[in-house]
């Protein structure tokens, strides 16, 4: 069964290395534990191809900006014909609501706020289809949202996001071949 594996995050310079950012560093790295091909430009995004224990999977991070993510993520699914999100589609963002370095694996739920999951729900018309939180921690209340996951993380943080990272790709690339269930028994 072939599989999607989005990583969301914006594109450019400016926005590399933000907590907003987490989801195309998954995938950066998910690319160093898979023999990929090198990343091409199609459905709005960066696309990279690989076969896991006989899965063909998709590695891709969209170039249209977190807010609008579903465009180019209902665009890969409908070119290939992906019709069972719940079983076919991966999403890897960052989240607030969890401690930086916390990785939280779920099934399906709500946008919980993230425009970009909320994007992809309105998109796809479903909520169901799992999905890799990565914790970036939230601000402290005099700092604007958007400021705080457009800014870098702190030296102090950085061992603790890489793990995160690492232990997403990780599960990332078990969830090619094996039921969600048992990547989220793994790694939650």
């Amino acid at each position: 069964m072939t599989k999607l594996v989005v990583g969301l995050g914006n594109p450019g310079k400016e926005y590399e290395k933000t907590r907003h950012n987490v989801g195309f560093w998954a995938i950066e790295h998910a690319l160093q534990l898979v023999n990929a091909t090198s990343p091409k430009e199609k459905w709005r995004s960066l696309v990279s191809e690989s076969m896991v224990k006989g899965e063909r999977v998709y590695l891709m991070r969209p170039l249209t900006y977190m807010n609008v993510s579903g465009e180019a993520v209902r665009a890969a699914m409908s070119y290939l014909k992906l019709d069972c999100p719940n079983e076919q589609l991966l999403v890897i963002y960052d989240d607030m609501d969890l401690p930086i370095g916390k990785i939280r694996l779920r099934e399906k739920g709500s946008s919980g706020g993230h425009n970009g999951v909320k994007s992809i729900i309105s998109h796809l018309g479903v909520q169901e289809f799992p999905r890799i939180r990565i914790g970036v921690g939230h601000p402290e209340a005099h700092v604007p949202v958007i400021d705080y996951v457009l800014s870098r993380f702190a030296k102090s943080e950085l061992l603790q996001i890489e793990s995160a990272v690492e232990r997403s790709a990780k599960a990332a690339i078990e969830f090619c071949s094996t039921p969600f269930l048992e990547v989220m028994n793994a790694f939650n």
